[in-house]
């Protein structure tokens, strides 16, 4: 089982990438959707990139990093909303949230058994 230490520091890796990604493609949807400036795109491109470093930072097979981060995407992205674009979940977006969650954690936390 892995040290609650290295678990907190797998979380802030999912935490950054998390940010960086939809950050990054924020910026991009600025730039195209609304007309914004090209540095926000430029930008963007900066933070997606980064998002491809950090993620390799996980501990585990990049298959399983990548499906527990879409976990955290998921529920990092109903954050971004109803912060940034003011989009309030509702009840049904926090249950499926809290669903993806438990996911996000056996996959990632879980005991395994060996082979």
């Amino acid at each position: 089982m892995q040290s609650f230490t290295a678990m907190l520091k797998s979380l802030f890796y999912f935490l950054v990438a998390g940010l960086c990604e939809i950050g990054g493609g924020y910026l991009v949807w600025q730039w195209i959707r609304e007309g914004k400036s090209g540095w926000l795109a430029v930008n963007g491109a900066i933070l997606l990139t980064i998002y491809g470093f950090v993620a390799t930072l996980q501990p585990v097979n990049f298959g399983r990093a990548y499906a527990a981060y879409g976990g955290v995407f998921i529920i990092l992205s109903i954050v971004w909303g109803w912060q940034v674009d003011k989009m309030v979940p509702d009840r049904l977006d926090w249950v499926g949230a809290a669903i993806v969650l438990m996911g996000v954690l056996i996959m990632m936390y879980a005991p395994r058994a060996q082979l």
